[in-house]
């Protein structure tokens, strides 16, 4: 239902030039995709509200591109992929980003390391493209199809990026004390 919804809305955008139906899918998806950047961009919240308010400009328009191939949700997705891509490509820093890098660009304050596990921590150990398939897996609850469709890649890379994101995120967490056998 939800998606015969989003079609509704993207006709009456394309047909209607009806801007109440856009803030109608802003509505929707603007959490989501801000909490996807915000995990990207390791917790920068000015980076994450720009990020996020340029997808949705070039989702309006492009919107009348969309055809219904994927899901609204997943073409949307897929811009704010692409456009933070092009933020990291446009910072010269390459996709393979270390740890030390991350840490310079994206200075996250920690709490109480010792105490509780720092999301944006553990998400510095991973390469851009292993954190962007856990993020959308684990956090925006997409399926590997429709992550393979946002990244446009096979299936199998994506669960290959997932499976290395997870081996390192446990040994990241082994070194810091949180060890299951305890």
């Amino acid at each position: 239902m939800s998606q015969l919804n989003d079609i509704s809305l993207v006709a009456q955008v394309v047909v209607f030039k009806n801007t109440t139906a856009f803030d109608m899918l802003v509505k929707k998806y603007q959490s989501s995709i801000r909490r996807f950047f915000l995990n990207l961009t390791l917790g920068d919240g000015e980076l994450s509200d720009d990020l996020a308010q340029e997808t949705f400009i070039k989702a309006y328009t492009n919107i009348a591109s969309f055809k219904n191939l994927s899901s609204f949700s997943t073409w949307l997705y897929r811009i704010a992929y692409n456009i933070f891509y092009d933020y990291v490509r446009s910072r010269k820093e390459a996709i393979d980003l270390n740890a030390s890098e991350v840490d310079k660009t994206y200075s996250v304050e920690q709490e109480n390391i010792g105490q509780k596990i720092d999301i944006y921590a553990s998400l510095k150990t991973l390469k851009e493209t292993e954190r962007t398939c856990i993020t959308l897996f684990y956090m925006e609850d997409l399926s590997i199809d429709k992550i393979a469709g946002i990244l446009n890649c096979p299936q199998g890379t994506v669960k290959s990026h997932l499976a290395r994101a997870k081996e390192k995120l446990s040994d990241y967490l082994k070194q810091n004390g949180y060890d299951r056998n305890r």
